[in-house]
């Protein structure tokens, strides 16, 4: 029996992260991209990531119409949407009127407005208007045609917040963990070495990375409560659009955060896929680690097909200055991710920003905007490739090995060599090499 990500469509989803809100002022792109998307073969675009300013420019004023726009055009065009909630970058007048919503670091400074995922998590009020903006957006849209899979926030992390609220929920997680009995948490930590017995759970303050056990319980509690505001986000959704299948956008290659609890509250695991291409001279540890990364997101849905909701053409804008995809890389990558079970193939990004942070992060299409690079010949070479898969649509692989991944002991891990070494090693590096 075949598990489709959405059996509304039965094809191999070929898109990527597009922006249109950040082009409404010279609304003629708009046109231009249906009949770009047309030529590369896409048929589904992750709309509405980082729109949240747009979508309400001030407290309360709701501005739809743009999103109506594209959602049609889509839809006329027939394509997807996987539309997004906007979370992951919450609007200036939130962060001035509201400043309980910004992490704390630390040192107990809280941070000011800026970049993105950077939210407090535990914040009843940034839940709160996470959950308005989300049910305005499922009753709007419920029925539209284009609507195929929520896409919920973007790349969520294990970021650490310092505030109040913050360690109020983890002196609460830590007493349910321990049975409100301060004594078995001061033995699991071996708190008498050093002297650092804690007398009450309110002294237990995560930022001391000498005791071990209290920044293995810390990593605990972060993916506890992301997951928790996963729920919280995601409730509104649930309730209006039982029929749309919900995802976010894993980062497997991170540890920060126990993807496999995660997934256990989403419909379809999605993941985020940058691997150094052309960095070594040999690249064959470099496929294999991306092969790892692409296998766990299968197994963590018993199989089920997966999305590889991010990827690029070209180059992306993260790390060390970066090679061009050599000629033909671009058509291999994509179909090493289906080869290992996703049912899709998407980018960030569909259109070149102008401005800003990622405006040389590769595109589908460049800053000169047609269909003559040779990164949109080969994503268009993709497509047509996808095209054919129909058959493939909707299976899964049938593994002949096992391999177990835990995140606590990774972390484990990781804390144990920042602590006695000064830096984390290389194990999972030297696991797929």
């Amino acid at each position: 029996m075949k598990k489709y990500i959405n059996p509304k469509c039965r094809h191999m989803l070929h898109g990527g992260d597009y922006n249109p809100d950040q082009w409404r002022r010279t609304p003629a792109i708009w046109d231009e991209d249906m009949r770009l998307m047309k030529l590369a073969g896409c048929n589904a675009m992750s709309i509405g990531i980082f729109s949240w300013a747009t979508l309400e420019p001030a407290e309360g004023k709701f501005e739809f119409g743009w999103l109506d726009t594209i959602m049609d055009k889509l839809a006329k065009n027939n394509a997807f949407a996987v539309l997004a909630t906007p979370s992951g970058a919450k609007p200036a007048w939130m962060s001035r009127a509201y400043p309980e919503i910004r992490r704390v670091n630390a040192d107990g400074t809280r941070q000011p407005h800026r970049a993105r995922h950077n939210h407090c998590r535990t914040s009843p009020i940034y839940r709160q208007k996470c959950q308005i903006i989300n049910r305005k957006l499922a009753e709007r849209y419920k029925d539209h045609p284009a609507l195929l899979v929520w896409h919920v926030s973007n790349e969520y992390n294990g970021g650490d917040c310092h505030c109040e609220l913050c360690y109020a929920a983890f002196h609460h997680w830590l007493r349910q963990r321990y049975d409100n009995d301060i004594d078995k948490l001061n033995h699991a930590y071996w708190a008498d070495f050093w002297s650092h017995t804690y007398p009450d759970f309110d002294y237990v303050i995560p930022i001391d990375n000498s005791v071990h056990g209290l920044m293995l319980d810390w990593e605990r509690f972060k993916t506890h409560q992301t997951i928790d505001f996963f729920k919280a986000e995601t409730a509104p959704l649930r309730e209006v659009t039982p029929h749309i299948p919900i995802t976010t956008n894993f980062m497997p290659g991170s540890d920060t955060l126990d993807y496999g609890a995660f997934a256990r509250e989403m419909d379809v695991i999605s993941w985020d896929s940058y691997p150094n291409w052309h960095e070594h001279a040999d690249e064959l540890g470099e496929a294999v680690y991306t092969a790892l990364q692409h296998d766990m997101c299968r197994a963590m849905k018993a199989g089920k097909p997966f999305m590889l909701m991010e990827s690029v053409p070209s180059i992306p804008t993260r790390g060390r200055v970066k090679k061009r995809k050599e000629p033909g890389m671009h058509l291999l990558s994509s179909l090493q991710a289906v080869a290992h079970g996703s049912d899709t193939v998407q980018y960030f990004q569909w259109r070149k920003s102008r401005g800003s942070v990622e405006k040389f992060h590769g595109a589908v299409v460049d800053h000169e905007g047609s269909e003559h690079t040779r990164e949109f010949k080969e994503v268009a070479e993709v497509g047509a490739a996808l095209a054919k898969l129909d058959d493939v649509v909707g299976t899964t692989v049938q593994p002949e090995v096992a391999v177990i991944h835990d995140w606590e002991n990774e972390w484990a891990i990781r804390e144990g060599a920042r602590i006695y070494l000064g830096e984390n090693t290389k194990y999972r590096q030297e696991c797929c090499a």
